[in-house]
């Protein structure tokens, strides 16, 4: 099965958070446990982790790639190419 294919599957339900396996990865960066905002289609919810040990959960707005938090531990030009591949798996998904 295709990656963009089973995060599609994933985000197709909202309430309930995915394991991407082994999950989607840029660089020194690579996210998992991707949800979809009820409320905002357009938002995505992941959780980060880089090759140091840091990890931590973000929003990305797929309109922009906006990232929230803005600032945190794991490197965010990373974090911001992993979001944004993710929105664009969705929106490939979605169709």
């Amino acid at each position: 099965m295709s990656l963009s294919l089973l995060l599609a599957l994933v985000l197709a339900l909202p309430a309930l958070p995915a394991l991407a396996s082994p999950g989607l990865c840029v660089g020194p960066v690579c996210a998992d446990e991707f949800s979809r905002s009820a409320q905002y289609h357009w938002q995505l919810r992941l959780r980060v982790n880089d090759q140091q040990g840091h990890h931590e959960r973000l929003v990305v707005d797929c309109r922009n790639g906006a990232l929230s938090p803005q600032q945190g531990q794991v490197e965010r030009g990373y974090a911001g190419a992993v979001a944004r591949r993710a929105c664009r798996l969705v929106a490939e998904g979605n169709g």
